[in-house]
């Protein structure tokens, strides 16, 4: 018994300088990327493609539901209302830091990665990069990839010059991108609008930090 409570231990130890060491990497692997990323950054904000040119308004409307403690958090945000367990800087990490990104593991690094990306990047390049690559399902050519190419396809405009309905199509399709149609009629990304509509408007509130679907907004 005795012997099995020491290999017990020995086996925590080890896998929590494994968990460590993971994290370590993804922390220092952020720092060590982060001036391409900030020249990537610099590039898309000179571009007019950054947070900015949405307007402070719709700005404000895509940061309310999608990461709502953004503004303050380190990457990581396990406490604000509706801000689910990944924050706009571990959706770029995932991007960005991994080939083929699979659940387990891997979500340590990604999380370590994002909090090295807020020790290197300004908020301003950090939304610019996620706006870039973010996922935004299908569109008239095909998988659509970024939040202004995917404004520019489907409603052929960027999306400071698309009407708010629009607008809030493309906030509500970031969840699931491949489960909803922005081409076409869907009932379940209309519901889904409504919910962010009433959360926008500050007459609802997300049932913790795990309601990213909003079920406090129906």
């Amino acid at each position: 018994m005795r012997r099995v409570g020491k290999l017990l231990v020995a086996a925590f130890i080890l896998t929590l300088g494994v968990a460590i060491a993971i994290g370590a990497v993804g922390f220092f692997n952020a720092r060590a990327d982060a001036d391409a990323l900030i020249a990537r950054a610099d590039a898309l904000i000179a571009q007019g493609r950054d947070g900015e040119a949405l307007g402070a308004t719709r700005l404000a409307m895509l940061i309310r539901v999608q990461d709502p403690g953004f503004a303050d958090h380190n990457g990581l945000d396990l406490w604000t209302p509706g801000a689910g367990i990944t924050t706009i800087t571990q959706s770029l990490a995932k991007r960005v830091a991994f080939d083929d990104f699979q659940p387990g593991i891997a979500k340590l690094r990604q999380t370590t990665y994002a909090m090295g990306l807020e020790t290197r990047l300004s908020k301003t390049q950090i939304l610019a990069l996620w706006l870039d690559t973010v996922e935004m399902g299908r569109g008239p050519d095909g998988w659509i990839t970024g939040f202004f190419a995917a404004s520019e396809a489907i409603f052929g405009a960027p999306p400071d010059q698309i009407s708010e309905a629009e607008f809030l199509h493309l906030i509500a399709v970031l969840i699931a991108p491949g489960r909803y149609d922005l081409m076409g009629e869907d009932p379940a990304l209309d519901a889904r609008v409504a919910r962010i509509e009433r959360l926008i408007a500050g007459t609802c509130t997300p049932q913790g930090n795990g309601d990213v679907r909003l079920d406090g907004c129906a």
